[in-house]
């Protein structure tokens, strides 16, 4: 997967979270965790678009490390919201699912890159 592909994925992630907050009934729980939803979910994509810039190696893994914690608030908003609003499962499973393919990804990423930190440092 190439890194615009994954910007995509980003950002469809975000949108989503959000078309999926605008349908939901208007409630105090529903709106603190729909805050809290935004915010996560438009960060991840934000955050890799950084990681993307990255000056170092270093610094890709700095920044790849916001968005692993930013998509893992996204999914804890997603189930919270789920637990609250359990009719709209339908709706928040797919994007639960792709939470977790995305912060698979960033892991691996993660490990991949502390990896050759490691392999250029035996050099």
């Amino acid at each position: 997967m190439t890194s615009e592909e994954l910007k995509d994925r980003f950002r469809l992630f975000a949108i989503k979270s959000a078309i999926i907050i605008k349908s939901l009934p208007k409630d105090v729980v529903n709106s603190a965790y729909s805050n809290q939803l935004i915010r996560s979910s438009s960060s991840t994509g934000a955050n890799y678009r950084a990681a993307c810039r990255a000056k170092s190696t270093p610094d890709f893994i700095n920044k790849l490390k916001i968005v692993e914690e930013e998509t893992d608030e996204s999914i804890y908003f997603l189930e919270l919201i789920k637990h609250f609003n359990p009719n709209y499962s339908e709706q928040i499973d797919p994007l639960l699912k792709e939470g977790n393919i995305l912060l698979s990804i960033i892991v691996k990423s993660i490990i991949t890159s502390r990896f050759k930190i490691e392999r250029e440092k035996k050099r």
